[in-house]
């Protein structure tokens, strides 16, 4: 086991924001336009908090126009498959073509 992408992963879900940005992605990939909306944060905090979880590589985005797209990684580790199944998926707003 890789210790340190342990430690990374650990404290990346070691906050209530960021596991709900991961109950969000649990139904599929969410535009951050949308995420800013469940947290009530502006896109700046968002965005911070998500890049926490792509350096973990717990998620993983693309570029769609101005705006990113965030999904989870598909090949997790053990930890961090059971930390996502203890999670409740949280449905989010789909994102609409104003993001694209």
């Amino acid at each position: 086991m890789d210790f340190l992408l342990l430690e990374k992963q650990l404290k990346a879900v070691a906050d209530a924001n960021r596991l709900t940005l991961l109950s969000c992605l649990k139904n599929g990939e969410v535009c951050v336009c949308d995420l800013v909306d469940v947290l009530c944060l502006s896109q700046p905090a968002v965005s911070q908090q998500l890049k926490k979880l792509e350096e973990s590589g717990i998620i993983t985005a693309r570029k769609v126009g101005t705006w990113k797209h965030y999904r989870l990684v598909e090949d997790q580790t053990p930890v961090m498959q059971a930390i996502l199944s203890q999670l409740e998926n949280k449905s989010t707003c789909q994102c609409t073509t104003e993001c694209e």
